[in-house]
């Protein structure tokens, strides 16, 4: 895909707290995707919104967990498609390139990321991406995954996430009531994730705002 970016882009989040600060101020080809977590709710998302115009470009954007532990929080990492040329305008404004690993469940522990780590090389693990970009290859369109480290290698979750999760892909707030009822003393790992994870999306609005704004300048 040599050339700026002319036509219109869809940015795919999988939750309204990943994509909220990007979402104030995007540039008007962009448009704002929230497709619920894992990978059953973003395939019923994406597929439902790839056929309705022609994309020029996909990203999957969002948080991610660390694997690698040379990386740290609010980092913002790539990976895309060859000859994309979004890509030097994210290494500009502080992306740097690295391996995702796609997984089926929130890797909750260090002990699971280094597993992950270890069974697949990848630098960081999250949930959508995968299927994501292989509609994107089934319908022709380029595609790249943007994303930024909300939690890092060597740190537990406070909680298994992977039980608060809804079918459709929403995070319980009952569910989350109950466990943080029963477990108390995760309150304040919790805080610090959520501190952790409002200032990952800061950056990472900050980096796709960048990058996006300069191509259509370019264009």
């Amino acid at each position: 895909m040599s050339g700026p970016i002319q036509g219109p882009i869809l940015v795919c989040f999988a939750v309204k707290e990943e994509a909220a600060l990007l979402r104030l101020a995007v540039p008007s080809n962009v448009t704002v995707l929230i497709t619920g977590m894992g990978a059953v709710a973003a395939e019923r998302a994406v597929k439902a919104r790839l056929s309705e115009q022609n994309w020029s470009l996909v990203l999957t954007c969002g948080f991610a967990g660390g694997l690698n532990p040379a990386l740290t929080h609010g980092a913002v990492l790539l990976d895309m498609d060859e000859g994309l040329t979004l890509r030097p305008a994210l290494l500009k404004a502080g992306a740097v390139a690295a391996r995702f690993h796609c997984a089926e469940r929130v890797a909750v522990t260090a002990v699971d990321k280094a597993s992950l780590r270890a069974r697949t090389g990848a630098d960081a693990v999250e949930m959508e991406s995968g299927v994501i970009r292989r509609l994107c290859a089934e319908h022709g369109i380029p595609s790249a995954i943007v994303r930024v480290l909300s939690d890092i290698a060597q740190e537990d979750l406070p909680l298994n996430f992977n039980d608060l999760i809804s079918s459709d892909g929403e995070l319980s707030l009952g569910r989350l009531t109950v466990a943080v009822l029963r477990r108390p003393g995760k309150i304040p790992a919790l805080m610090a994730l959520g501190h952790h994870s409002k200032s990952a999306a800061r950056r990472l609005a900050t980096v796709l705002h960048a990058a996006l704004t300069a191509s259509n300048e370019a264009a």
